[in-house]
């Protein structure tokens, strides 16, 4: 298969426009452009509301990931509350008229070279995970076709429930399960807590009282950057 027929494919997959065509040119860069960057922990927010307690938690796992190494890493977050993504291109079929499609964007950001780690958050609905989290994560197939672009990333899950034992575990099992099929290196939160992954409770649409799932938070961030760093060592 040529180059041109993969990159028409995975221009199929991911969309058409200028943002799609910057995603090709980002998972084609160089290594040596990342050589002259820091490493970069994305965190993905897929709560349907924006700047709320899933935005809050990933946010705090991304400052903790920052902390381990401030000058070797950048973090961003990404809140997906608010876009559109729409996965009926995944089964080839050609989206209405009018319809948005954010993702493109979002793609061309995963697949900076310079992007290590992954931080995905959710809401649990029904002990599993939100449909805009699943929407993201079946959109992440161009990815696993465009020769497994995400594979050896470093990836870490967090959940935000109305309860403690509302499916928190299973929701992070099923989000984890997903980055693994992409080739991703999974981790949870690390010691002392040292679990799947942060369950949060959010009380009166907060989560600042509960203590048990921001030190979890703090221990998913910094596990994140210190695999990840592992995984980059430093750059004479």
């Amino acid at each position: 298969m040529t180059n041109e027929t993969t990159r028409r494919g995975f221009l199929r997959t991911v969309g058409t426009g200028a943002a799609a065509t910057a995603a090709v040119s980002a998972l084609g860069a160089e290594a040596g452009a990342a050589a002259t960057a820091p490493v970069k922990i994305l965190g993905i927010s897929t709560s349907l509301r924006k700047g709320k307690t899933t935005a809050a938690a990933v946010q705090r796992a991304l400052d903790a990931a920052k902390a381990v190494a401030p000058d070797r890493i950048e973090v961003e977050l990404i809140d997906l509350a608010g876009l559109r993504i729409p996965v009926d291109t995944l089964v080839g079929l050609t989206l209405p008229p009018g319809e948005r499609d954010d993702f493109p964007a979002i793609a061309v950001k995963l697949g900076a070279p310079q992007v290590a780690g992954i931080i995905v958050g959710t809401p649990v609905y029904f002990a599993n995970m939100t449909s805009l989290c699943k929407a993201f994560l079946e959109r992440l197939m161009v990815f696993r076709k465009k020769d497994f672009a995400l594979a050896k990333k470093v990836g870490g899950v967090l959940a935000v429930g109305g309860g403690r034992n509302g499916g928190g575990e299973l929701t992070i099992q099923s989000v984890q399960a997903a980055l693994m099929a992409q080739e991703m290196i999974v981790v949870g939160d690390g010691r002392p807590t040292c679990h799947f992954g942060p369950v949060l409770w959010s009380q009166n649409d907060s989560i600042e009282k509960d203590e048990v799932g921001l030190k979890a938070t703090d221990n998913l961030g910094r596990n994140v950057a210190e695999v990840v760093l592992r995984m980059t060592p430093p750059r004479s």
